[in-house]
């Protein structure tokens, strides 16, 4: 036969158990959120720069010009660094009118006071024809999600927030509903209990 304390068990495991998934799905969307968030408050404030979370950059490699180092699809991670630690075989994502590369430094030029970089894709046959200055430096590449490319891209669009920011209330409003029907369940089994032993002590 069922007892009601057999019951009791149950739902406290039930509950147990959604806590526990809710404290794992805020611990995955919350610092989504704030990567989204951020990235979309940079981007507003400063629309011709590249944002960056925590001073790093994310690119998407759409190219197959750094294969097989970095390979299309990739989400790459570059981190400004001062001019004179620049190397010869660094990574370095730049722009080059309304795009961003990310090629190997092959040589650095000095002409009439301004350094220059020659970069080569490596997977390229021949270096870029065109130098590439300081300013235009992005930054250096750090490191790589492999694959991760469409999912950065995903988490960056505004409608990602948006859906984040609901997905959050209404988990937040579940686990509220939840709470409050466990209070009531306690307080109706509390005057269950007092009415018993009232009864008990009156046979």
């Amino acid at each position: 036969m069922y007892k009601i304390s057999d019951f009791n068990k149950s739902s406290r495991h039930m509950y147990i158990f959604i806590k526990i998934l809710s404290i794992l799905i805020y611990m995955i969307l919350i610092p989504i959120i704030i990567f989204s968030f951020t990235m979309f408050i940079k981007s507003c404030l400063n629309p011709n720069e590249t944002p960056d979370f925590l001073g790093y950059k994310s690119f998407v490699i759409v190219s197959e010009s750094m294969e097989p180092t970095i390979m299309t699809g990739d989400a790459i991670f570059t981190k400004k660094i001062k001019q004179e630690d620049l190397r010869v075989n660094d990574i370095i994502s730049f722009r080059q009118g309304n795009e961003i590369i990310t090629h190997k430094i092959v040589d650095i030029i000095e002409e009439d006071g301004i350094t220059r970089y020659k970069t080569k894709g490596d997977n390229n046959k021949n270096e870029d024809k065109e130098t590439v200055t300081y300013d235009k430096i992005e930054g250096k590449y750090e490191f790589k999600l492999n694959g991760f490319g469409k999912i950065i891209e995903i988490l960056k669009n505004k409608i990602t927030l948006v859906v984040l920011l609901i997905l959050l209330v209404f988990i937040s409003v579940c686990q509220v509903r939840i709470s409050k029907k466990r209070l009531k369940r306690k307080e109706k089994r509390y005057k269950y209990n007092k009415e018993l032993n009232i009864n008990n002590k009156i046979s």
